[in-house]
């Protein structure tokens, strides 16, 4: 069976790439010397040799803040309208079986909350969010009129080898030691094994839906410095009091972005986020993998 993966190149492709290549008969798109189409989806017309039976949509932009306008469209430039250029590509090789959107549980906008269900309204106000949001709503427009069987998945944050974004900040801060936690890093994230969106790609090409996905436990950050200081070979960084933090943040506030921490940062690294994944465990009997007893940082 014929698969095109957007994205291969990254960090969730370079991960899941290896878990489907003995199932599928795969192309990449990206833009990298290893694609098999070496293209900017974003700005360049994509031509696609061939009809696929499953597109896995990964590819997009991620993990930076933007600071200008310019910086802001590129997300939707990217997320938004590089979607809308692969379907375009897709009408002329061939409409596909099945569509698998690698989505965000960014969509529904919260920085704190427990349990968060795919009811939640999408209230992402970010551009990454946004963007996002809109491909998502675009793809449910475009399978519907071509008959396409729809994925939407929303991973919450993703773990894996060599990870990037603020899992990845975090390991460096504690291999360098300069990280601490902050009230006895109490607070709970929703995480997810990167492999486990391949163990989702054949459920999924079968059965469509809207799904968050992540793992049934969902560790506090104290389990998280663990797990990484002990395959550092580090020793527990240190936790300091919610007030030292606090004073921290508020001369963060005035310092500006080159401030460690900030009240923003703060509220994050405080407050518990965790979304449900009872759905796509009911209707596809889905097991995640478990993370603190499987997550290698390398």
């Amino acid at each position: 069976m014929k698969l095109l993966f957007t994205g291969a190149s990254g960090f969730l492709g370079n991960n899941v790439l290896p878990f489907l290549e003995n199932r599928y008969e795969i192309k990449t798109v990206g833009m990298t010397e290893h694609d098999d189409y070496c293209v900017d989806i974003a700005k360049e017309e994509l031509l696609l040799e061939e009809r696929y039976e499953i597109v896995l949509h990964a590819a997009g932009k991620a993990h930076t803040v933007p600071k200008t306008s310019e910086e802001e469209q590129a997300y939707f430039d990217v997320n938004y309208q590089g979607t809308v250029n692969l379907c375009k590509a897709l009408e002329k090789s061939g409409i596909p079986g099945s569509f698998i959107f690698v989505s965000t549980v960014a969509v529904y906008g919260l920085d704190f909350g427990e349990n968060i269900t795919e009811e939640h309204p999408l209230n992402g106000k970010i551009p990454y969010a946004l963007s996002k949001k809109y491909a998502e709503e675009f793809l449910v427009d475009w399978c519907g009129r071509h008959n396409v069987i729809l994925s939407i998945i929303r991973p919450s944050l993703i773990v894996g080898p060599n990870p990037p974004g603020n899992l990845g900040d975090m390991i460096k801060g504690i291999k360098t030691g300069r990280y601490l936690s902050i009230g006895g890093g109490t607070a709970r994230k929703s995480v997810l094994m990167v492999q486990d969106i391949a163990n989702l790609v054949p459920i999924l090409a079968e059965k469509g839906g809207v799904y968050n996905v992540c793992d049934s436990n969902q560790p506090t950050f104290r389990e998280l410095d663990r797990v990484i200081s002990s395959q550092l070979g580090k020793p527990l960084p240190p936790s300091i009091p919610y007030w030292m933090a606090k004073f921290l943040a508020l001369v963060g506030d005035y310092l500006g972005e080159k401030a460690p921490i900030n009240s923003f940062k703060l509220k994050k690294i405080t407050k518990s986020l965790t979304f449900s994944n009872e759905k796509i465990k009911k209707e596809l009997n889905w097991k995640p993998i478990d993370v603190i007893e499987n997550f290698k940082i390398k």
